[in-house]
């Protein structure tokens, strides 16, 4: 493997061309084929983001009983 085809870069610069399959470092278009239909990678694969959004989807708030207040659970 050459040093040309070796990539690195953080996964919140890294974008997913939805035309070619391809993975670039560039929000504005694809390195590959020139397509500006690019989705964030991070938006899809930051665990951070899914453990915070996890967290906030199991907070439910519900009515307690007999008092007609909600109470929220965490």
């Amino acid at each position: 493997m050459t040093y040309l085809m070796m990539q690195h870069f953080p996964l919140k610069s890294a974008y997913l061309c939805q035309d070619c399959d391809s993975i670039g470092n560039n929000s504005g278009k694809c390195p590959a084929c020139a397509s500006t239909v690019l989705m964030s990678v991070a938006g899809v694969l930051d665990r951070e983001v899914m453990v915070a959004e996890e967290v906030r989807a199991l907070a439910y708030t519900f009515p307690s009983a007999g008092t007609g207040l909600s109470a929220k659970v965490a």
